[in-house]
């Protein structure tokens, strides 16, 4: 069942980690900068330049989030975008951003809650968009 790895389209799963990334870098900056430094504690420094590792890092998770939904998409056989949708939000909920607010809740976020709805439906919306591009590009 789950030896699908020569059926992937490897072009539309280097696609959906880079339209990840390029949501998540619009999401944490343009869109929700102010609020997801407030949930940091950072509201006193929103400007702060990341470092290389809080760019490749994120885009590096992402492509393996990426391949092992790929991985699931192939083996169950998911073909059109309805599915595509419903299998998104499983895991962007289910999976993704259950772990986000879990990792939120613990002494070092200030606003634990705050930061799971902003990375949560980042995660959310993110599964979304990766579930899509992968089934149309089946």
């Amino acid at each position: 069942m789950f030896n699908v790895i020569q059926e992937i389209n490897w072009i539309a799963v280097l696609l959906a980690a880079l339209a990840s990334s390029l949501l998540g870098g619009v999401w944490f900056t343009l869109i929700f900068g102010k609020a997801y430094a407030i949930a940091l504690g950072k509201e006193s420094t929103p400007n702060e330049k990341p470092a290389p590792i809080f760019i490749v890092g994120p885009f590096a998770c992402g492509l393996v989030t990426t391949v092992a939904m790929a991985i699931l998409i192939y083996a169950f056989g998911i073909e059109s975008i309805v599915n595509a949708i419903i299998f998104g939000c499983i895991v962007g909920i289910g999976l993704l951003a259950s772990t986000t607010v879990n990792t939120a809740i613990n002494p070092n976020i200030p606003r634990p809650l705050l930061y799971g709805l902003i990375s949560g439906s980042y995660f959310l919306l993110s599964g979304l968009i990766i579930s899509v591009i992968l089934v149309v590009m089946k």
